[in-house]
């Protein structure tokens, strides 16, 4: 479950890294099947809408959640963000799937303090809900040296390149629970 950041905003089909992680399950012989519920533009709140009937039409082992990043774009209060994520690590493991929490940051411009919390936020509910997680989707691309050169112009959403980084961030912690 994610957001344009997994839904291939502004990339050809089959090369974001969702795409990538299916051809890696593939490549590392794991017999999986990946659902990509991701929608461009969704909230944890769209997410935790959604996710129940997901879960009863895919019954999945395992739940990727990458999820928050429009929250923080919106502005929305981060006790709601924490709220939906810990519903939707919640629901996904009462139905039996391990979940994998994807965080994300936000740009210094809205300030230390917000920016903190918000990055905390998704160590909280995964700790909390004994999750897996991923710190930072978005590390060695936001962060690196002259990272424009890594996003579409719209300074949001990394290009194709960028995207086997990302599976790189993700892949560690996800082979972890695939054992």
């Amino acid at each position: 479950m994610g957001d344009s950041l997994s839904a291939e905003y502004g990339l050809k089909r089959g090369t974001g890294w969702v795409a990538l992680l299916e051809k890696k399950l593939k490549a590392e012989k794991l017999p999986a099947t990946v659902v990509n519920a991701s929608i461009s533009g969704d909230t944890t709140s769209g997410g935790r809408s959604r996710l129940a009937g997901l879960l009863a039409q895919h019954r999945p082992s395992h739940v990727i959640i990458e999820l928050g990043a429009n929250d923080a774009l919106r502005g929305l209060p981060l006790q709601l963000t924490e709220d939906n994520l810990t519903q939707m690590t919640q629901a996904a493991q009462k139905a039996g799937a391990k979940v994998l929490l994807v965080g994300m940051q936000v740009p210094p411009n809205y300030g230390k303090d917000y920016a903190a919390r918000f990055a905390d936020l998704f160590a909280d509910v995964a700790r909390t809900n004994k999750a897996a997680l991923v710190p930072f989707l978005l590390k060695g691309i936001a962060d690196a040296p002259d990272s424009t050169r890594l996003f579409q112009p719209d300074r949001i959403h990394p290009k194709e390149e960028a995207h086997p980084v990302m599976l790189a961030n993700v892949w560690p912690e996800l082979k972890k629970l695939l054992k």
